[in-house]
């Protein structure tokens, strides 16, 4: 049972959700476009739900289909929301990320299974009122679409690094140089604008979500030379956009049609949540 109501809903409902990073604005074929409202305002696009090698897709731009929207203005509730809404068990998503490590060089792909918050000011629960959730987070994305992934990558003959750690900068500027140095420190292997508070979101709905990274640049680099340039990371993507829709097909055909996150939230007030319209 969907908590979004509208007779234009593709049959069968969409279990797998993609929310397509920089450089990915659609992805489906004769999708029907639907305008979801939700409690938190409208999506970053309008989502789009289709076919995909057999397999019903729901598909949103997480920046616009124009690419209008700066990382600390993506209505990431919303996103989140509306893809529970339409019945969404497994989001998959694709980040455009630096790369902190000589080991990650630019064009090639991550499945990250950490990160570190340094984000601020930004809408990261669901429940922020009387109703609180205290939600376990300790494995931000789902073991087990990480490594049905990874499968499907590998399958499909993508090199492909297992793991990685990722520093969520605020954005929409990039690091200094020290800046890059200190997430080093801290062990990071990427850097992002955009994975939290997403992953958080999806977790607290009891959605599963697995994030397809692809390295487009070495962040603030060692010099001037190496430092990382918006052209260069937009020709990067521009240059790869058949690599990793590719890969986002893999993973999203390899999902089974009965996967279903382990819950990290009550049910209870995961339904609440969709069934009331409101933050609670």
């Amino acid at each position: 049972m969907t908590a979004f109501d509208d007779t234009t809903l593709p049959s069968p409902t969409p279990i797998v959700g993609v929310i397509g990073g920089s450089g990915l604005y659609s992805l489906l074929e004769r999708p029907t476009t639907l305008d979801v409202p939700t409690p938190y305002g409208p999506t970053s696009s309008p989502i789009t739900v289709g076919d995909l090698g057999g397999v019903q897709v729901a598909f949103l731009a997480r920046h616009g289909s124009a690419h209008t929207l700066p990382p600390h203005r993506v209505p990431y509730r919303a996103n989140i929301w509306a893809m529970a809404s339409l019945g969404v068990h497994a989001l998959v998503s694709s980040s455009a990320v630096g790369s902190l490590s000589p080991e990650l060089p630019p064009c090639t792909f991550v499945i990250p299974d950490q990160l570190i918050d340094r984000t601020w000011g930004r809408d990261d629960t669901f429940f922020d009122g009387d109703d609180v959730q205290h939600l376990p987070f300790s494995d931000p994305y789902c073991a087990r679409l990480r490594a049905i992934a990874m499968d499907a990558l590998t399958d499909a003959g993508e090199q492909v690094r297992a793991s990685g750690t990722t520093v969520v900068v605020q954005g929409p500027r990039f690091s200094t140089r020290a800046e890059s140095r200190w997430y080093r420190t801290l062990g990071a292997d990427l850097v992002n604008m955009t994975q939290y508070p997403e992953a958080a979101l999806a977790a607290e709905l009891n959605l599963g979500m697995v994030n397809l990274s692809y390295v487009t640049d070495s962040d603030a680099g060692e010099s001037e030379d190496d430092a990382v340039d918006p052209v260069v990371v937009l020709d990067r993507l521009a240059e790869a956009q058949l690599r990793i829709r590719s890969a986002i097909a893999a993973i999203t055909l390899a999902i089974p049609n009965d996967y279903r996150a382990r819950a990290r939230v009550a049910d209870e007030a995961v339904r609440r949540v969709l069934e009331a319209g409101v933050a609670i």
